[in-house]
């Protein structure tokens, strides 16, 4: 069988799960703007009374959270989150599954060179963070366009971009984990740390202005909703890091993979 076609087969019901978790996300999430909305309070008003740390961990920054559009920025924030989650334990399961699952020895006997097989597997990995990143855009136009007066498509399009490269980021950092690690079974957990401690990290920095410069180290930094909506879109020097870090995990996970030896 096709590598490419079994882990597509072999992941499509979680990725329906991991799609309708993400249309629940957003629906739910504008349904409560709609509820405020009608309330005739001022969520401007409400959400500045709230202590800094407060407003530090609902991401509100400058947005204008009496728009739809502004709402939405706040809610990406965790729109990001529920992606790159996904997208790590994609990366760190699809290349370590084989030594878990005791398929190791069935795989990789098969007349096809390791880094064609790992080369499939991320074509594979790929294209279902394409497809939750398509399924994110798409409803986040018809739900947020329900709510809104003027056309978000370009808020929400630019958002959805800087979302699938830190999709990609952490999709490598998973498979670059996976690919060097001795434990496969702990290689998601491991993954997963790392996203969560770059997660901690942007909220610290939110909440202390004298560790800015620790931003370089945490994606959740580099592509923010009210930055990328507000100041003129997705920064050069972010997505030139991004770009620079998947060329390197790229390399790192063909590598360490090549030379490992596996657990059958």
């Amino acid at each position: 069988m096709n590598v490419y076609v079994r882990e597509m087969r072999a992941h499509r019901k979680s990725l329906i799960i991991w799609c309708i978790g993400m249309i629940a996300l957003i629906g739910s999430g504008m349904g409560k703007y709609a509820g405020f909305s009608s309330s005739g309070q001022s969520m401007n008003e409400l959400m500045e009374g709230l202590p800094k740390s407060m407003q530090a961990i609902f991401g509100i920054g400058s947005l204008d959270m009496e728009t739809a559009s502004g709402y939405y920025g706040v809610l990406f924030l965790y729109i990001v989150l529920l992606a790159t989650i996904h997208a790590a334990l994609t990366g760190a399961t699809i290349i370590s599954k084989e030594e878990r699952d005791k398929t190791a020895e069935f795989l990789f006997v098969k007349p096809l060179p390791r880094k064609k097989i790992i080369g499939l597997k991320l074509a594979a990995a790929l294209t279902q963070i394409g497809i939750l990143a398509l399924i994110t855009w798409v409803f986040s136009l018809v739900i947020v366009g329900h709510y809104s007066d003027v056309s978000v498509a370009s808020d929400i399009g630019v958002t959805v971009v800087g979302m699938i490269i830190l999709q990609v980021l952490f999709l490598m950092i998973g498979t670059a984990v996976a690919a060097y690690s001795k434990k496969p079974a702990k290689s998601a957990a491991v993954a997963s740390g790392v996203l969560l401690l770059t997660f901690i990290l942007s909220f610290a920095i939110d909440l202390n202005e004298s560790i800015e410069a620790l931003k370089y180290l945490t994606p959740f930094k580099y592509f923010e909703a009210e930055k990328i909506m507000y100041g003129g879109g997705l920064e050069s020097a972010y997505v030139g890091i991004s770009f620079g870090l998947i060329v390197i995990l790229s390399v790192a996970t063909f590598l360490f993979f090549e030379k490992r030896d596996l657990k059958i």
